[in-house]
């Protein structure tokens, strides 16, 4: 992990907790770091992933010209916490629920306040 990850998660995760919380089980979430289309909602999503072939900003422009929005879907870097599949397999993507917790900056990750978008994870196909 490297130093400006381990600074990032500290500052997510640096606040102090009770002992008995500390005691009890929990599942942590990993927080991952990449780059990616997002997308306000889960429908934008979808269409997104039936546009994108060989050009994403194409795809994100049409998609944002559909909903009446320039910002609907992006290309981001940013660190997020993936969440529940949002919906059925959309041609070789699987449209994923993510909170967005830090985008990358000229001077690195830096934290944001945290929000819910919906992003597309390649499908690995296998042959039967």
């Amino acid at each position: 992990m490297t130093p400006a990850a381990i600074a990032f998660r500290s500052a997510v995760f640096g606040l102090a907790l009770p002992p008995l919380a500390l005691a009890a089980p929990v599942r942590a979430h990993e927080i991952e770091t990449g780059s990616g289309a997002i997308c306000d909602t889960r429908e934008q999503a979808q269409r997104l992933a039936v546009l994108l072939d060989d050009d994403a900003q194409a795809a994100i422009r049409t998609v944002n010209a559909e909903a009446h929005d320039a910002t609907a879907c992006a290309l981001a870097s940013m660190a997020s916490v993936r969440g529940a599949k949002a919906g059925n397999k959309a041609g070789t993507f699987e449209i994923v629920e993510v909170l967005v917790v830090g985008v990358e900056t000229r001077r690195g990750l830096k934290q944001a306040s945290p929000a819910v978008y919906f992003t597309l994870f390649k499908v690995e196909e296998r042959p039967a």
